[in-house]
């Protein structure tokens, strides 16, 4: 066959791949925060706060596990490695988000101020960033070891997550690898 007719009509397939996992790793992005903001949270506030939280770390481990499975059984294992490593950040993000906007809807002392889901969002991001710049502050013991929950989290999941999906990708890599 013509190389020029065999190439053309469908591009490189990597880069199709690169375009797919990109517009896929947003549609999951918009779609987890337009939950995190439309959905109703009160049924929530039945459970708890800390029953919730428990609830989204298995939920957060389970979604690791099944993203690993399916970083070595995909063609492109860094690419769609590093979709995984965004969905499983952003879904770690908005269950803490989600855990202090019930805490505070369940105790309102439990921060220094009364926190919105965009109040949440932002102090979620700047206890992973570690910046703290104390706008924000846990004010009540039940709220402080959910904070250092998070911390401890957040170093779990940089430093263990990544290395998991890391090994991940290398199995991958290795099985696609010619004997």
């Amino acid at each position: 066959m013509d190389p020029q007719v065999q190439g053309s009509g469908g591009g490189d397939p990597r880069r199709r791949a690169v375009l797919f996992a990109a517009a896929r790793t947003a549609l999951t992005t918009i779609v987890l925060v337009a939950l995190y903001f439309v959905l109703p949270l009160h049924h929530l506030n039945e459970l708890g706060p800390i029953l919730g939280l428990c609830g989204g770390l298995v939920a957060v481990v389970v979604l690791i596990v099944r993203q690993t499975t399916r970083i070595v059984a995909a063609p492109y294992p860094g690419l769609r490695g590093a979709e995984a490593l965004t969905v499983i950040a952003v879904a770690f993000i908005l269950m803490f988000a989600t855990t202090y906007v019930l805490m505070s809807a369940a105790a309102p002392d439990s921060f220094s101020a009364l926190l919105t889901r965009i109040d949440a969002l932002y102090f979620t991001v700047t206890v992973l960033g570690t910046v703290g710049f104390g706008d924000i502050a846990a004010t009540s013991q039940a709220a402080r070891v959910v904070v250092t929950v998070q911390i401890l989290a957040d170093l779990a999941l940089i430093g263990a997550g990544v290395r998991v999906l890391l090994a991940a990708i290398q199995r991958g890599r290795a099985a696609r690898e010619p004997e």
